[in-house]
């Protein structure tokens, strides 16, 4: 196994290996939901990143909020100061909301976004240590993608309580067999899981579907890049309503469009950070 110190980029070379092998299990024509233990749903819901690039005013991303609710998506995003979020919010009075405070947050902002009447607030703070005092403090629940990254960090949070969902991903986590065992690992000890996304293409999003679909425990609304961008693979994934049809075909149950592929390819290599 590559080791943590190769971080993300290591971890998600293993998924992409680990994710080609589970393709070609296509070849017994079986689906790779059907493989992973069958399909408990047939689509899965997804939120909606609302950014300051959606329009800096807070009127902008009020509106920019109301038309992704409109297609049935779920807005999330970064939390852009709580006068935004507020807006969005009273916006909203009903949709469920998410901010992501990606460790920027200072904590006595965090009393104010009790007010928002979010489903969870992500990463408030750096560190376990620091969530865990967030979480002693405030009421709303606590989601994490940077503080659990791997097994080792998934015992220190339970003991602290410093976290109520924790963000999976096959490809930050190192393939589809790690990230069902992290979904175990909240359900035994009474936490949520979800689906981050790292603005994977079309033929990495496929892969979060099946999961999704065989595993009962992620039934939230799961993040995903793919809405933007979904005419990298020959047979785009069905995205109606705000949800994501599961893929029926052998496999992952999509074809890949090689020129559009060698297209972001060259695009990643001169553009990527």
């Amino acid at each position: 196994m590559v080791p943590f110190f190769h971080g993300y980029p290591g971890y998600a070379a293993i998924a992409a290996l680990d994710i080609a092998c589970r393709d070609t299990t296509g070849s017994t024509g079986h689906s790779l939901t059907d493989l992973l233990g069958a399909a408990v749903r047939g689509t899965i819901p997804l939120t909606a990143l609302v950014t300051r690039a959606d329009g800096p005013a807070p009127e902008a991303l009020a509106e920019h909020a109301t038309r992704v609710v409109a297609e049935g998506l779920l807005p999330g995003g970064q939390a852009q100061g709580h006068r935004r979020c507020g807006r969005r919010r009273r916006q909203l009075p009903r949709a469920a909301c998410r901010a992501a405070g990606h460790r920027a947050a200072r904590r006595p902002q965090h009393r104010l976004v009790e007010e928002l009447d979010l489903e969870y607030l992500e990463d408030p703070c750096p560190g376990i240590e620091g969530m865990g005092q967030v979480r002693t403090k405030v009421r709303i629940p606590l989601c994490t993608n940077m503080c659990v990254v791997r097994f080792e960090d998934f015992a220190p949070a339970v003991r602290l309580g410093a976290v109520d969902v924790v963000h999976g991903d096959v490809h930050k986590w190192g393939g589809i067999a790690p990230l069902k065992a992290l979904t175990a690992h909240c359900e035994t000890f009474g936490l949520g899981t979800n689906l981050h996304s790292g603005g994977e293409p079309g033929i990495a999003t496929a892969a979060h579907p099946d999961v999704v679909a065989s595993t009962p425990s992620l039934s939230r609304a799961g993040d995903s890049m793919y809405y933007p961008h979904a005419d990298d693979i020959a047979d785009p994934i069905p995205l109606i309503d705000g949800r994501l049809a599961v893929p029926q075909g052998p496999g992952l149950g999509v074809r890949v469009d090689e020129e559009k592929l060698r297209h972001y390819s060259a695009v990643n290599e001169r553009e990527a950070i």
